[in-house]
């Protein structure tokens, strides 16, 4: 995809989760969003057949988020710690950006679609960030080599799906980001050598 059709797309998307956080989903139009991201109705309608099918790009925002850390994770931060990094990011961003409601949403969409399960899709800047964070620490000897690289992606994925998941059982009750500061450490303890 050209990159000028990366960042309209784009644009469309920040602007519309953003008004989503700001007015809520159901009080959020599509003439906002057009406003907002300062396309057209016709530019819109190209993405996206209507409001709804903003809903699935929620995983594109996670990876523009992902794509922008890769610029902060050092050779000096050991596997581990990356991995940590990158979860503790997210969720601060998932915690402090975006509503509960529409995660919410997202998940329900993800469980009852017959078509793309975008969350699942391993061709994701996600999935192949965290591919290579765990190759390169068990090619490095930080992480253990008793599991491949795909099935402990899988296994960090589910973790942080679970963590999701229950956050937005619990109606956000607690904090996201403190929660999985306690978690995430002894899960990925099973990642150790």
């Amino acid at each position: 995809m050209p990159r000028k059709r990366q960042s309209t797309k784009s644009r469309i998307v920040k602007s519309a989760w953003n008004l989503f956080y700001k007015n809520g989903y159901d009080d959020t139009i599509v003439e906002d969003i057009i406003t907002a991201s300062k396309t057209s109705k016709g530019t819109f309608y190209h993405y996206f057949k209507s409001k709804e099918g903003l809903l699935n790009t929620l995983s594109y925002l996670f990876d523009e988020k992902y794509e922008a850390l890769t610029l902060e994770l050092t050779p000096a931060m050991s596997a581990m710690d990356q991995l940590l990094f990158l979860n503790q990011e997210l969720f601060r961003m998932i915690e402090n950006s975006i509503s509960l409601d529409l995660l919410a949403r997202l998940y329900s969409t993800q469980l009852t679609t017959n078509g793309e399960k975008h969350l699942l899709d391993h061709n994701r800047i996600y999935y192949k960030l965290l591919r290579k964070i765990i190759a390169k620490g068990q090619a490095d000897g930080q992480l253990s080599t008793r599991s491949n690289v795909n099935e402990m992606v899988k296994l960090y994925a589910l973790c942080e799906r679970a963590l999701l998941y229950d956050w937005c059982l619990c109606s956000g009750e607690y904090s996201l980001v403190e929660y999985a500061g306690k978690v995430m450490p002894g899960f990925l303890s099973s990642f150790q050598p």
